[in-house]
Order: C-alpha cells, then sequence, then structure tokens
C-alpha cells in the first residue's frame, strides 16, 4: 500500500500539475487510498522529491491508466520508464483490456500517447450539480443493498454498461468492501428496478453505477432518483458530482435535466501491448 508521505507526495504533484496544465486529473483518489498492494503504483524521485507518477486501475479484467510528470522535468524519459514499468505489471497481471486516461485539454498527453500507438475510445464527461430548487420526489423508495440484491446489480452492469458478467460480478464484489461507499437499490411499487451508488469524500458526493432496468426506463424513475440523491446529499453540506460518456445523449440530457453542468472532459484511449 502507499505510504501517507507517498500520497502526500502524490497529491502535491497533482496540484501543481492542474495549476501549470489548467486541467483537472483523473487519478481515481478513494482507490489510491486504499491499496493493498504495492504493485500498480510507480513512483520517480529525484532528490527526495516526487517529480513523475503513473498508477493502474483495475476494474475487472480491464485497467485504467492515468500518470503525470512534474512541468519542469518533462521530456526527458521519465515518464516513459514508468510506463514501461506499469505495462509490464498489466501483462502479469493479465488484464485483457488496457484504457490509458487523459485530461481532454492536453496537448502533450496526447502527444505521448500518439506516441504509443494509442486509438482514441471515448470521452467522459465530469459533472457538477449546479444548486437550484428540486421538487419533492414520491413514487420511489433507496434502500441499501444486500447480498440478495447482488445477482441483480450484476445483471445492471451487463444491461446498462456492456460488462461482461465476470468483471461485472468482479466490480460489485469490489465496491463491497469499501466503507465509503453507499450502494442504494431502487424501489419501484415494491419491485426493485435499479441502482446507484455514491461515494463521499472531502466534502464531495460522487453518483456511480446509476442503471435502471431496460423494461423501466424512459417512466421518469432516473429523474426521480436523481433528485432525491441530489437532495439528501446537498442537504448533508456535499457537492454533487458524477461521470457520463460524451456518446450517452440520454444520460447527459437527464443529468442536464436535473442542474448538472459539464466542468471537464477526459479522453479515454485504449491500449494493446
Amino acid at each position: 500500500m502507499l505510504t501517507t508521505k507517498q500520497l502526500q507526495d502524490i497529491e502535491q504533484l497533482q496540484k501543481e500539475c492542474e495549476t501549470h496544465d489548467h486541467l483537472q486529473l483523473k487519478l481515481n483518489w478513494e482507490m489510491l487510498r486504499k491499496r493493498e498492494t504495492n504493485q500498480l503504483d510507480f513512483l520517480h524521485y529525484e532528490n527526495e522529491e516526487l517529480v513523475a507518477f503513473l498508477g493502474l486501475y483495475a476494474f475487472g479484467s480491464t485497467v485504467e491508466v492515468c500518470g503525470m510528470v512534474k512541468p519542469s522535468a518533462r521530456r526527458k524519459g521519465r515518464f516513459q520508464r514508468l510506463f514501461q514499468q506499469g505495462m509490464e505489471a498489466v501483462k502479469q497481471n493479465g488484464y485483457k483490456k488496457i484504457l490509458l486516461n487523459a485530461p481532454a485539454g492536453s496537448d502533450p498527453a496526447k502527444a505521448f500517447l500518439k506516441k504509443q500507438g494509442a486509438e482514441y475510445g471515448f470521452s467522459e464527461h465530469q459533472m457538477k450539480w449546479q444548486e437550484r430548487s428540486l421538487e419533492e420526489v414520491e413514487g420511489i423508495v433507496l434502500r441499501q443493498a444486500n447480498a440478495d440484491d447482488f445477482d441483480l446489480r450484476v445483471l445492471l452492469n451487463v444491461t446498462a454498461f456492456g460488462l461482461d458478467e465476470d468483471d461485472a460480478q468482479a466490480i460489485e464484489s469490489m465496491i463491497d468492501g469499501d466503507e465509503d461507499t453507499d450502494m442504494f437499490m431502487i424501489d419501484v411499487s415494491e419491485e426493485t428496478v435499479g441502482k446507484i451508488r455514491v461515494d463521499q469524500e472531502d466534502g464531495q458526493a460522487w453518483i456511480y453505477g446509476f442503471s435502471i432496468l431496460p423494461e423501466h426506463r424512459g417512466k421518469g424513475i432516473g429523474r426521480k432518483v436523481l433528485r432525491r440523491v441530489i437532495k439528501e446529499q446537498s442537504a448533508a453540506g456535499h457537492s454533487v458530482h458524477l461521470e457520463v460518456e460524451t456518446k450517452n445523449d440520454h444520460a447527459l440530457g437527464l443529468y442536464e435535466s436535473v442542474g448538472f453542468k459539464v466542468v471537464h472532459a477526459q479522453d479515454y484511449y485504449t491500449y494493446h501491448l
């Protein structure tokens, strides 16, 4: 696992890079803070200062890769060496799909990814809720998920996000071990029709894995669920955030309709060893 000092160094390097480049990196801090192994993070120090970092984030058989280099230490091959070490770890762990993550506005990142032969896959919007009045919600129940809901959660991941069953099971099992996560099942007329996950950290609430069974879509359930979650989280003092693929016009429109606004974008590239 990462030490407290290493986590502080990564956070400081992230702030320096984001300030210099006027962008936001996606480092999956909820995963970084709960690492159970030292085999997924690669740090390069010089004179006791962290100047480059690369992290691997596994979601079933898919692994996401994100990293950064101190602005004054770029174009000297440091990140290339970390990337090679990371890809060796990918081989050893047998991940089937590799996604390289870069802020949409980062030209240096795009140049590096092009050099590696990575191919653009898709983009993802990071959205933040803009405070506004929301009407009260009736007709839905959000309840904490229990062991009996696991199979339905897996099915929802398969039908909503196109995951294969093994990956869906691995992701849901990982979520169950996270103490900072609330997994809610969505009940309508005593029937479970979907799920939504809320992670809280540093005054922010992030919505993930929001999905409704296909036969229950288009009935206004999703909008009601979002309003309920937003009201509860904002009342607790949290700002509310989520991520959505840019190609998902329906989801984007739904989120905008309840007050979410795009604030950042991340590009994902597929990479083949």
